[in-house]
């Protein structure tokens, strides 16, 4: 007879496939790197197969690894559903998350898709609006969970999780940058980004105005690749037909863009927990060591 696998060393493969390598799938199931190794170890002897393969000092799927990526998604679902009819009082778990428009585009997709794979029964609510009405939300209790930008939020203390560089960014077919006066296309006036802008312009004596205002990045964007003006993005936005503009276009270096993850006083059930430790193995790149190196 076959030998039977197990769900949670499946669970823990699922993380590492979605994720992409052990250490953020430790984070993501909450075991240590050793624990997800042994895991990996126990499964592939039970397969008899390699599941994964070296790829220098890392690991990736093998061909079988990439076939068990399906059957393991089945049999979770299977697994779940049945425990779930089977149990008198279950318990559906309902974060309620918060982000900017930008963030919900760009990272978004990363962050829901493999979550709910990983954690079928628990039910995300999403609400995009700027970074300044996400953290008054939290301070209200309307939000448990939220992904902002530091300048935006400054009232509400988190954890930088993700740092980019920000860029001018301009339509790469048009010569906006060579203008006597610069058009901008900028967030509203709460938004740091713009704030930064507009002081590095003023100190260089760099003339300007302000042709487009949106609190919406895609709106930005579009004005961007419409040949209408340039745009404050972090890098992870620049898309085709964007040309980022340099100081040999006469404009300065700005500071690195840090998205930060908050959350409310009452967001302190497992439910949290286990989105917020998602969230950081799937978008951040801050270890602590480089948190703490920036203060």
């Amino acid at each position: 007879m076959p030998h039977a696998l197990d769900i949670d060393q499946l669970r823990t493969f699922l993380a590492i496939a979605e994720l992409g390598s052990f250490t953020k799938a430790a984070e993501a199931v909450n075991k240590t790197q050793s624990a997800v190794s042994m895991q990996m170890k126990r499964l592939e002897d039970r397969l008899e197969r390699a599941i994964f393969v070296k790829d220098g000092r890392q690991s990736r799927l093998s061909e079988d690894g990439h076939r068990l990526v399906e059957y393991a998604q089945r049999m979770i679902r299977l697994n779940d559903e049945t425990m779930a009819s089977f149990t008198a009082s279950t318990t559906v778990g309902r974060v309620r998350l918060g982000l900017p428009d930008d963030y919900a585009d760009r990272l978004l997709p990363q962050v829901l898709a493999a979550f709910a794979r990983l954690n079928p029964a628990i039910e995300i609510v999403v609400q995009c609006q700027a970074s300044s009405a996400t953290g008054e939300m939290i301070e209200r209790g309307e939000l448990d969970i939220a992904i902002v930008t530091s300048g935006d939020c400054v009232r509400m203390p988190g954890e930088v999780i993700r740092r980019e560089p920000l860029h001018w960014v301009a339509p790469a077919h048009h010569c906006l940058h060579c203008e006597d006066v610069v058009r901008l296309a900028l967030g509203p006036t709460s938004c740091s980004w713009r704030t930064q802008a507009i002081s590095l312009l003023d100190r260089i004596n760099r003339r300007y105005c302000i042709a487009y205002s949106s609190s919406s990045a895609a709106a930005l964007s579009g004005a961007v690749q419409a040949g209408l003006a340039i745009a404050v993005l972090p890098e992870s936005a620049v898309r085709s037909g964007m040309r980022i503009l340099g100081e040999s276009d006469g404009f300065p270096t700005l500071p690195p863009c840090d998205i930060t993850l908050i959350r409310a006083a009452a967001a302190i059930d497992p439910v949290h927990d286990a989105l917020c430790a998602h969230i950081q193995a799937a978008i951040g790149n801050v270890s602590m060591q480089m948190a703490a190196a920036a203060e």
